[in-house]
This record gives C-alpha cells, structure tokens and sequence, in this order.
C-alpha cells in the first residue's frame, strides 16, 4: 500500500513512517507549511529547523518526501475563526480545527491526488470498523490520547486514514526511536499553537486585535483593577491577573467575561457559583458516526486532558447538543469543545456556546 505520512519533525510521525516502511508499505512523507513567518514574524513558527529534523529522518528511513505549503488554506480556514471567537471573548481551540480544514482536507486531498492509497500522521488514536461505520478511538496512552483534537472529522475523513503509533504509549515510541537510531529520539514534544510557540501571546495578538482595557471587578461589584483587554483572559484563569494580595490574600481567577461593560469579573472563593456550571449548549454538534437516539447518556471532556465526565445528552433542532452534567463542573468555556465519548470510542464534537449556571 502507498501511504502517505504528514511529517513534522518529531518523534512521533518519524515513529510512524518507521513502522509503516517496516511492515512493507510504500512510505513518502509529507511536510505541511502552515504558517508563514517572514510575514509575521512575531510568532514563532519552527518549520526551518523541523524540516532539518524531516530531511535527516526520511533520509534515514530511506523515503522520499517532500514539502507543502499550506499558509494561505491555514489563515483562511482556521486563523481568522481563531481570531474571531478572540474578537467575541471566547477562549477558540485552533488545533481542532486544524485537523478538521487542514491534516485531514487540504492534506488528504493533497496526499490523494498524489496516488497515495492512504494517509497516515502521528497522533494518539486508533481507528476501527463497525458494522460498515469508521469509527475514532482513543489512543493506548491515556495521557496522550489525541481523540479530542479529532473529534470535528467526519466519517469520511477518517477512511483510508492511518494511525500507526495509537496502540502504543509515548514511551514505546521513543524507544522504537532510540533503538533505530532515529536523530529525533529525545526532541522535546511540540505545544500549543505553532505561530505562537513561545512568544508572548498578548503581544501576538496585539497585531491582529485592537486591546480594550476595562475595569476588573469582585462579583460583588467591588473595583479591583483594570484588565488589559477581556480576549487574554479564559474563565477559571489564575495567573497573570495581577492582583496578588488584595481580599483575603487568596488567589484571583476569572468567573466571567461581561462583554456588554467589558468588565472582567474575579473572585477567590472557588465556590462562586459562576464558576460552576450544571449544563451547556453546543453549535451544531458533529456527530463522526449516526446516533440512534435523540437523548442518551454517555461521558464527555469540556477540555483536553480531562478525565470523562458523565453526561446526559439531548440532540435538538439544528444539531445543536444540550448536554447536562451529572455533577457540576468548574471552569466551562465557552468556545471550547465538548466532545463526547461511549468508553473508548470518540461520538463527535462540537464549539461550546452557551453554559448554564
């Protein structure tokens, strides 16, 4: 089988070409340019020095590759959506997108286009078949499983798509790693938004949105002080607020956003009852395989990471999820996803809208 494999850089695709080539498929990796850096240059994008680590790889390996330029398809499916849930006061999670519009769209059709019978990348998940149905799983290692950043592809995307290291734990692939003497081995795991990397993120933003500081206030109403601007802040936040010392000498974190006043309201009392949420609404939910029932009950994750949470879900008019909480739960944001699981298998996901207190 001829498969392509979107190849970054890192221990985990490499691992992944490296099992695919030993177990007899024609392998070629792809490398996907998602952001352009000479004209932006306050992000941090990596590419140079990963296609380096890509070069020495698929030179190891023995496999062709080549590279791809995807800037323009990035800023228009999934940069500008990032930067309007930030002009909203909401909290985006960009890298769900990026799987949906990017890996698994333009790349695919790319890879297809190419003769490739399928493709393949490096994340934590598994794929299976049920009765004629494609369906997402979690990955092997609980504290990488990457379903969740999957969790907006459809059914279709996920056919002919391969994950060869979603059996494995993150250990096992970097000794698969060391034992072939792959230059990658020990390269640290890549995080957050690739055109951010370590820059300040205020200041990256910045560029693209105009900040309006506003006033910071206790739930009480009480001044506390100023805020530099509502889209830096995400609800349940505990750093940077700058107000050490002040009420009862406990942490500040965020409970709510008022957009109408932008006044960004704090408190230190974990129990505040914003924090807490009993319920939420979804946009239009993507379900990756049909459902049979308009309500039932399964478990969820507000947030990556997250341990499941049971939940009762009811399906309602325009696809919209109304899903209800077992018990309450802290620090729902509202542009987040909430994707569903039934045990091991990932139902879909959809953009936070609405959270009930």
């Amino acid at each position: 089988m001829k498969i392509a494999v979107g190849i970054s850089g890192g221990v985990d695709s490499a691992v992944s070409a490296l099992l695919l080539k030993e177990a007899g498929h024609d392998v070629f990796g792809i490398f996907m340019k998602n952001w352009d850096e000479e004209l932006y240059p306050e992000g941090e994008c990596t590419a140079e020095s990963d296609f380096d680590d890509v070069r020495s790889v698929c030179d190891d390996l023995g496999i062709p590759y080549y590279s791809v330029n995807f800037s323009k398809e990035y800023w228009d499916r999934v940069f500008e959506y990032f930067l309007y849930e930030y002009s909203r006061g909401r909290t985006p999670n960009p890298d769900v997108l990026c799987n949906k519009e990017i890996k698994f769209a333009a790349f695919k059709d790319l890879a297809m286009k190419t003769g490739a019978d399928a493709m393949a990348t490096g994340h934590y998940c598994r794929t299976d078949m049920k009765d004629g149905h494609a369906r997402l799983l979690k990955g092997a290692d609980p504290g990488k499983d990457q379903s969740y950043f999957l969790s907006m592809l459809t059914e279709k995307q996920l056919e002919n798509a391969v994950f060869p290291i979603g059996g494995l734990l993150k250990s096992e692939v970097r000794d698969i790693a060391r034992k072939r003497g792959l230059a990658v081995a020990e390269k640290k795991d890549s995080t957050g938004i690739c055109f951010i990397g370590e820059r300040n993120f205020r200041k990256f933003l910045k560029q693209f949105l105009p900040a309006k500081p506003g006033e910071m206030r206790s739930v009480d109403g009480e001044l506390i002080g100023t805020h530099e601007g509502l889209m830096y802040y995400t609800i349940g936040q505990r750093r940077g607020l700058g107000i050490g010392g002040r009420g009862n000498g406990g942490r500040w974190f965020v409970v709510r956003k008022d957009l109408e006043n932008n006044v960004l309201i704090v408190a230190q009392d974990d129990n505040t009852p914003g924090l807490w949420s009993k319920a939420l609404e979804t946009e239009k939910f993507n379900f990756i395989n049909p459902v049979d029932n308009d309500e039932f009950d399964c478990t969820a994750k507000f947030r990556y990471r997250q341990p499941d949470r049971p939940v009762h879900v009811k399906v309602m008019d325009g696809g919209i999820c109304r899903i209800e909480f077992k018990e309450r739960e802290r620090a729902v944001t509202e542009g987040q996803f909430a994707v569903l699981y039934d045990g091991d298998v990932c139902l879909g996901g959809g953009v936070i809208d609405k959270v009930f207190i």
